[in-house]
């Protein structure tokens, strides 16, 4: 008699992308996306005006016309990425396993993910939201959505969540040895490390001790109890693995910030307001690392790739090289497959 091992399943979780470039579609993402609460960190009235009031009257045209810059063929590049790197994992970690992906936001969604991984027959299913530091308003969301629709099953298969990856080997290697062949006809004079905003207050509120994180001096050096939540010091510690890999010397790469929403202080410093100090210290060269995503996408593609390319040469920069994410990189799937195996 042949002893039957049920397939473990594999989640993986990206934030989310329209449909298509159309307004329509872009400002129904935009309605989902930023009417979470966990995004918006503010009070339901509060949140509700700022969106309908604010938001939702303007953004999707112009968000529209950012996304037709980068959109291909194929769809969204997120999607694209995402899909090429569920396929590669499923390859490594074999018939045991049943590796599906969703969306937190819009299609495909993680209704569907979860589905088809219960209709395989997993009785256990891994969580891996696609962000490598961890935040409340990213892998908080995806999280607390995908248990949310795994709990209102009848029988819930058991869980296990991988919800950061800021500093693991396999991540920081991965990176690292893609920028290692971009610098190589680059040859950049300086590299800069451009990680998704948060506001403030959703990196004080991570903060168990309640007077560490952006209050005490030098918070974000190291890893510390009262900081293992917080975003902005995961990102920093990110940064200081990626130089040693990359053998950077100290005042040859710094970290910012980008993509702020105006009405709450947000934590520095801003992406934007460092290319220029950075040509006024004589920087020509410049290559952008954007850590805090797994996926090229808008923020990445659009937002670093062209507008910041674009006020770098305003500032007479002579280059800027925007080095890819990990994407599907086929070291990064097999580091991915490992952190799953190393999870169970």
């Amino acid at each position: 008699m042949t002893h039957y091992e049920p397939p473990t399943g594999v989640l993986l979780i990206q934030l989310g992308t329209p449909d298509s470039t159309k307004t329509s579609d872009v400002r129904r993402y935009l309605r989902e996306f930023l009417g979470d609460p966990r995004v918006l960190d503010l009070s339901a009235p509060a949140r509700a005006l700022l969106l309908n009031a604010v938001i939702l009257p303007f953004r999707p045209r112009r968000s529209a016309e950012a996304y037709q810059k980068i959109w291909t063929e194929e769809g969204s590049p997120l999607i694209r990425h995402t899909e090429a790197l569920a396929a590669k994992m499923q390859e490594l970690l074999g018939d045991g396993f049943r590796v599906a992906y969703g969306m937190r936001y819009q299609n495909p969604p993680l209704h569907d993910a979860i589905e088809h991984l219960v209709a395989a027959g997993c009785a256990r299913i891994v969580l891996l939201p696609l962000f490598p530091q961890y935040a409340s308003a990213s892998t908080g969301s995806a999280v607390q959505h995908a248990l949310e629709l795994i709990g209102r099953r009848h029988a819930v298969p058991d869980v296990t969540t991988i919800n950061r990856f800021y500093d693991a080997p396999g991540f920081i290697d991965a990176a690292a040895g893609i920028a290692k062949r971009a610098f190589e006809a680059f040859r950049p004079d300086h590299v800069l490390f451009s990680y998704h905003g948060l506001p403030e207050k959703q990196i004080r509120k991570a903060d168990p001790s309640g007077g560490w994180c952006l209050q005490a001096e030098g918070c974000c050096e190291r890893i510390t109890p009262a900081n293992r939540s917080c975003y902005r010091a995961q990102s920093f510690s990110t940064t200081r693995k990626l130089a040693e890999a990359l053998g950077l010397e100290e005042g040859s790469y710094s970290t910012a910030f980008q993509s702020r929403l105006a009405g709450q202080k947000w934590i520095e410093p801003y992406t934007d307001k460092e290319l220029p100090k950075l040509h006024d210290l004589g920087v020509r060269r410049l290559a952008v690392l954007t850590p805090s995503f797994a996926a090229d996408c808008l923020e990445t593609l659009e937002e670093i790739g062209i507008r910041a390319r674009c006020q770098w040469a305003k500032l007479g920069g002579e280059d800027m090289l925007l080095v890819p994410c990990v994407n599907a990189d086929s070291a990064w799937a097999a580091a991915a497959a490992d952190m799953i195996r190393a999870a169970l």
